[in-house]
């Protein structure tokens, strides 16, 4: 076991806020950053998230609204905003970090733009000092089952092994098992990318479809990940894993998924805009879809999936139109490459 260590952890949303849990609970010094006030008020004075309701945290657990005072002196940071907003938050926080700090990202998503992954964001804000030791951890994990204990395994990608190894030590209890990888651009792209194939799973049992339906999107939805992948350089066994199959099978078949529940209603015929509306936490795939949309065109790779997701979301087509022309695609052998 790790000896206690002071952490920093960057965004008091539901995951940032049950991984920091999970870090306090093994008696690690953690420092929540919150852009919120009154969520860093929730967790200081009542030791609770509305963001994770019906959670008690950790009394020991410490919000703070300056992001300095919150990373200095941190030996390890652990980010995890929302996809589009970790560039300016961590670059925010670059000049503020510890000689030395073991970084590590939590966030799943592609930056629209640039369409990079958290790791190739981060190198283009902190020192590569910091990004030698840079650690992303993904993997099948709904944040309110890990600050319930319930048991999950998930990986961490270290650009060097020594960082990922570091990182599995601080992380893992006797709830939360953490394997290693250093394929830190497969563990990431299979975080964001599972994501909008989520989207998909959720339109399916919102247009009334069953289990069949569900096996084939979620194979189908594998083999396309693997292909975007394997052309941006990642290993196919990454897709095989917990941060590919593993949150993949999460993310479409659990009711705790914002992504499958912004799916399922769409697929009962809301507009995007009614449902965003009213949702406070953030669905990474919704913005996700039209950054892979583009990654898919510019690798020259076919993902049939994320088409169809794409229209609906960024287009307006009608889910069940978009089934059908899934479905109606020419015959094919099976083919994974």
């Amino acid at each position: 076991m790790s000896a206690s260590l002071p952490i920093a952890v960057v965004g008091a949303g539901a995951w940032g806020t049950a991984l920091a849990a999970l870090l306090a609970k093994k008696g690690h010094t953690v420092t929540m950053w919150s852009y919120e006030p009154e969520i860093a008020e929730s967790i200081n004075q009542r030791h609770q998230n509305p963001y994770l309701s019906d959670v008690s945290l950790p009394e020991e657990l410490r919000a703070e609204t300056e992001l300095a005072l919150a990373v200095r002196g941190a030996s390890v940071v652990l980010s995890a905003s929302p996809s589009q907003f970790v560039r300016p938050v961590m670059a925010e926080a670059a000049g503020n970090l510890a000689h030395g700090a073991l970084i590590v990202s939590a966030s799943k998503g592609i930056e629209l733009g640039s369409l990079l992954c958290m790791d190739k964001v981060l190198d283009g804000v902190l020192s590569q000092a910091h990004m030698q030791r840079f650690c992303a951890l993904s993997g099948p994990s709904f944040a309110k089952e890990v600050a319930a204990a319930s048991p999950t395994a998930v990986v961490v990608a270290g650009r060097t092994e020594e960082a990922a190894e570091q990182a599995q030590d601080i992380f893992q209890t006797s709830y939360f098992r953490v394997y290693t990888n250093t394929d830190v651009a497969g563990v990431e792209l299979g975080g964001a990318l599972k994501n909008v194939m989520a989207l998909a799973a959720g339109i399916t049992v919102g247009l009334g479809y069953g289990h069949n339906t569900m096996a084939a999107l979620i194979t189908r939805g594998l083999a396309e990940m693997t292909r975007l992948g394997v052309a941006m350089g990642s290993e196919a066994a990454t897709f095989s894993g917990l941060a590919g199959m593993g949150d993949l099978v999460l993310t479409c078949t659990g009711a705790l998924s914002r992504n499958r529940t912004v799916g399922l209603r769409l697929g009962q015929g809301e507009s995007l805009a009614e449902i965003l509306a009213d949702m406070t936490a953030v669905a990474e795939g919704v913005k996700t879809a039209a950054a892979v949309h583009e990654l898919a065109a510019r690798h020259g790779v076919e993902m049939p999936i994320v088409e169809q997701v794409y229209q609906i979301v960024n287009e307006d087509k009608n889910p069940a139109d978009a089934l059908k022309a899934l479905m109606l695609r020419d015959p094919k052998p099976e083919d994974w490459k």
